[in-house]
């Protein structure tokens, strides 16, 4: 940092902290697992390839064997660093913010750390204030006016500054930052996408260092040919979620039974994985001290369960007055605060003025502190209170909340114009799985009887249509599956499944990295259907040696089936990475014809695919 370097980020921001609370970094903080590769985006950098009268989309998916240290993010495998712009995706929860805080917690602490004199800092949550044409000059004081006699020092020496963009899928116009207008200098107004499309293409700043981070389903719309490195948060390891749990509950003994409840339940224990949802766990048994009643199976149940610790919290508390205190004033206050996060999400934004309507409904409440974070934002000659719900995933739980217990029509995403399972952008993903999860009968029942909430049964039916005859077309027509099969899945109802008899069973699942809850929803549905699979498209989803193990049973029911005239064999779409794949692959997965597409096969793997062509004969075509 320029001058000296100062501890801003020693404390951490944490879930469900009380206002003025500290939690020191080092106490809290857990190692994520960083590694090379990335998720969906748009085939920008790779062609599409023609052989004959085969098509084959290739999308580059190339994770590395190693993981990454955040020291290391803007170096070379040598250790030079001529990386420049590097991109961070991860799931919903997965702590891509949390990265950011030890980016700069480290920094704080270290003079030579990641060879950056400066870091400057922005969040597109913040970004989202700005309305007028402004600059960089003025985008950088907004915040920091403490640096405005050594800014212009700051950005002459570019090459040793790095700048962090933070939650770019929460950014109102991610949609246009991919654009032909630049600006070169940090005064020169513009419109802010105008100067974040400059930063990312170099033309503002062009010796800088950027680091950008969002979820997956926003990368589409960022100039990824800028990029010079793309790095996957994948989460918690097994040993991190045991370390979150010694952390978080400090008591030895109590962490270690505590620990003990969650990995009795296989399903808890894999959502424990993601960060945000470790943590909301843990806030869940730090309140009642146990899993009383069914244990939650799924992403919904964790966040009824905390939004119910947390009700029970509060009152024992005294935080509410005896007027305040009964049912009804808890379901009020939980629809309102519904009511703004559906509004928001729809409209694409995280933040919210004091004066908004639905804000200042809930003026005077002491359950908002809770759930919302509060800041204040400087206006021309005054300043104004902003709100944002402490973790975008809680403003996506209220928001399916009050969609599914007032008349509110099943939401079309105002942008993309589509509905369940056909988003392309992602947005509303994991809004409908949240609300799959509401509508379905155990939760319901826990809301109404603890929160004074009452889902409609009537939408809660027509849902559940939805989501089988949604299933049953996507199967026929081989649609991109996967957000249906969590929708699917947060329902708990085998009924459902074995509603879902399309003609066809063709799965598609391609191109996503593939997390443990997603192989988990996919082989939900599989197990529960019955028949031949015609197709189980796992192209570019990452698919490791132990998956291929766990679903064997499920590759056995595949088979060959013609679409549009040309033999197809999707049930062996996958990307191999060593000679254990391989030799694992070959025990079950070989049929009359395999793709291998963007595989990293060496010698050995190639020696062990001769061996398993020269026992199963009925192979007669490899890609």
């Amino acid at each position: 940092m320029w001058g000296e370097k100062i501890l801003f980020f020693e404390s951490m921001l944490f879930h469900n902290s009380r206002h003025g609370e500290k939690i020191l970094f080092l106490k809290q903080y857990v190692n994520l697992l960083l590694v090379d590769g990335h998720q969906v985006l748009e085939i920008k950098k790779h062609e599409v390839l023609t052989f004959g009268q085969k098509r084959l989309c290739l999308q580059q998916r190339s994770v590395a064997q190693r993981t990454i240290a955040p020291s290391e993010l803007f170096s070379r495998a040598n250790g030079a660093r001529p990386v420049k712009k590097v991109l961070v995706t991860g799931v919903a929860g997965i702590g891509k913010t949390m990265l950011v805080q030890k980016i700069l917690f480290d920094f704080g602490g270290s003079e030579d750390y990641l060879a950056f004199d400066f870091i400057i800092h922005m969040s597109f949550r913040d970004l989202n204030l700005v309305e007028e044409p402004t600059n960089f000059r003025d985008l950088v004081l907004r915040k920091n006016k403490h640096l405005s006699k050594v800014l212009d020092n700051i950005l002459a020496c570019d090459d040793k500054l790095l700048i962090i963009l933070d939650g770019f899928d929460e950014f109102r116009q991610y949609r246009n930052c991919d654009a032909d207008v630049f600006v070169n200098e940090p005064d020169e107004e513009a419109a802010l996408t105008d100067i974040l499309g400059s930063l990312l293409f170099g033309e503002l700043l062009p010796r800088a260092s950027v680091l950008l981070t969002s979820r997956p389903a926003a990368t589409n719309h960022i100039p990824v040919g800028c990029v010079d490195r793309f790095v996957l948060i994948t989460g918690f390891s097994l040993a991190e979620v045991c370390d979150f749990f010694s952390r978080y509950f400090q008591d030895p003994a109590l962490a270690s039974s505590m620990f003990a409840a969650v990995s009795a339940n296989e399903l808890l224990l894999t959502l424990c994985f993601i960060p945000a949802f470790c943590c909301i766990v843990c806030c869940i048994l730090k309140q009642s001290k146990d899993l009383s009643g069914e244990s939650p199976k799924t992403m919904t149940d964790i966040y009824v369960h905390y939004l119910v610790a947390m009700i029970h919290s509060h009152t024992q508390r005294g935080a509410w007055t005896d007027h305040q205190g009964t049912a009804q004033q808890f379901s009020d206050i939980v629809l309102k605060l519904g009511k703004l996060a559906y509004r928001k999400l729809m409209e694409h934004q995280t933040l919210f003025y004091g004066s908004d309507q639905e804000v200042a409904a809930l003026e005077g409440c002491g359950f908002l502190s809770t759930f919302l974070d509060k800041m204040v934002a400087q206006k021309p000659g005054y300043t104004e209170d902003v709100f944002s719900f402490a973790h975008l995933t809680i403003q996506e739980f209220f928001a399916a909340l009050y969609c599914a217990v007032t008349d509110q029509p099943l939401p079309v995403d105002p942008l993309s114009k589509s509905s369940l399972g056909e988003a392309t952008n992602g947005h509303l993903d994991l809004f409908y799985r949240f609300l799959s999860g509401i509508l379905s009968n155990r939760n319901a029942t826990v809301l109404g009887r603890q929160v004074g909430l009452c889902c409609c049964k009537e939408k809660a039916e027509a849902f559940r249509q939805k989501i089988v005859s949604d299933l049953t077309r996507f199967c026929e027509n081989g649609a991109h599956i996967l957000n249906s099969l969590h929708c699917l899945f947060e329902q708990q109802d085998p009924s459902l499944a074995l509603a879902v008899q399309p003609e066809k069973l063709q799965i598609n699942v391609s191109d996503e990295t593939l997390s443990q809850t997603d192989y988990n929803a996919l082989k939900y549905f599989l197990n529960l259907t019955k028949g031949q699979i015609s197709e189980l498209d796992l192209t570019g989803t990452g698919v490791s040696c132990d998956a291929l193990r766990d679903i064997q049973p499920l590759l056995v029911r595949c088979e060959i089936d013609r679409v549009n005239g040309q033999r197809v064999m999707v049930s062996t779409s996958l990307v191999v990475k060593s000679k254990a794949a391989v030799s694992q692959m070959t025990l079950y997965v070989f049929h009359s014809l395999s793709r291998l597409g963007w595989s990293e096969i060496g010698d050995e793997e190639l020696q062990e695919l001769c061996n398993a062509i020269q026992v199963k004969k009925t192979l007669k075509e490899l890609w």
